[in-house]
C-alpha cells in the first residue's frame, strides 16, 4: 500500500518527531511511505481569516502535491478536516478543480482513522505502564467524526490505564488564529482544560492534533505540571519499542 504523508505546518516546523513516529508505524504494516516535497500549508489560517482567494491558491498547490498519491495520511484532524470540508467549497465554481479536490478528499485520512478503518489495525502490540488521559480535538471529532479510533488504539495498549478527561469535548482554546484574535478568551479556555487534565492524575496527555497539544502543553508547562504531552503516534511507537525490548 502506497501512502503519502501530509505532515502539516506544526509537525514539520516544530514537532518532526511526530511525523517520524507515523512513518515508522505505517512501515510496520507494510505501507510504502513517501513525502511529496511540493506540499505546504493546507490553507486553513488564510481561510479562517477570510482570505478565500489566498486559501484557494494554497489548496491548488496541495492538490498538485498529492495528485498521484494512492492514500494521504496526516497526524492532524484539523488539517485533514480543512481538506475534507472546505476544499470542495473553495472550488464549488470551478468544475475541473472541484473534481480534483474531491479526489483528494476521498484518499485523505487522519492517522488513527487510517490505521483503524483502512488498515484494520486496532492493536499495534504496544506496552506502556502509564496513566493516560485523551483530549479529542474539535476538528477531528466534529468535522471528521473521529471519535472511537484513538480510544480503540489506546484501549489495546497493555499496561495503560486510560482515564476519562472531564468535559473532554470542550475546546482547548487554540483554534489557530482564534488564539491570537481572542487571546483572553483563549487563555481562559486553556486554563480550564489544563485544570481538567490535572484533575485526572494522569502522567500523560495524548491527542491527535499538535495545535491542541501545543496549547495545552504550554499551559501545563507554565504551571509546572509534570504531565507528558504526546501525539497518539508517539505514544504508540514508544509502547511498541517497550514491547519489543521486553520480548528480547
Amino acid at each position: 500500500m502506497r501512502v503519502s504523508i501530509f505532515i502539516t505546518c506544526l509537525a514539520d516546523q516544530l514537532y518532526p518527531e511526530v511525523g517520524e513516529s507515523v512513518v515508522r508505524l505505517l512501515h510496520r504494516y507494510g505501507c510504502e511511505v513517501d513525502f511529496p516535497e511540493l506540499q505546504t500549508c493546507c490553507g486553513q489560517p488564510a481561510f479562517n481569516s477570510g482570505y478565500q482567494d489566498e486559501a484557494r491558491e494554497v489548496a491548488r498547490g496541495m492538490i498538485r502535491a498529492f495528485e498521484h498519491s494512492d492514500y494521504v495520511v496526516s497526524p492532524s484532524g484539523s488539517c485533514t478536516g480543512m481538506v475534507h470540508h472546505y476544499y470542495p467549497q473553495l472550488f464549488a465554481d470551478e468544475p475541473e478543480w472541484l473534481g480534483k479536490a474531491e479526489a483528494l478528499v476521498e484518499k485523505t485520512y487522519e492517522f488513527s482513522q487510517f490505521l483503524v478503518n483502512v488498515l484494520g489495525v486496532a492493536d499495534v502490540g504496544a506496552v506502556l505502564n502509564e496513566k493516560v488521559t485523551y483530549h479529542p480535538s474539535c476538528h477531528a471529532m466534529r468535522l471528521l467524526g473521529v471519535r472511537d479510533e484513538p480510544v480503540k488504539l489506546l484501549a489495546n495498549v497493555k499496561g495503560l490505564e486510560l482515564i476519562d478527561l472531564p468535559k473532554k469535548e470542550d475546546c482547548c482554546g487554540f483554534g489557530g488564529t482564534f488564539a491570537v484574535k481572542m487571546a483572553d478568551m483563549s487563555e481562559a479556555m486553556v486554563c480550564e482544560k489544563a485544570g481538567h487534565v490535572c484533575s485526572t492524575g494522569a502522567g500523560v496527555l495524548v491527542g491527535t492534533d499538535m495545535g491542541c497539544l501545543m496549547n495545552i502543553g504550554g499551559r501545563l508547562n507554565k504551571e509546572n505540571q509534570p504531565v507528558r504531552v504526546m501525539h497518539l503516534a508517539q505514544l504508540l511507537e514508544e509502547g511498541v519499542k517497550q514491547s519489543e525490548s521486553g520480548d528480547k
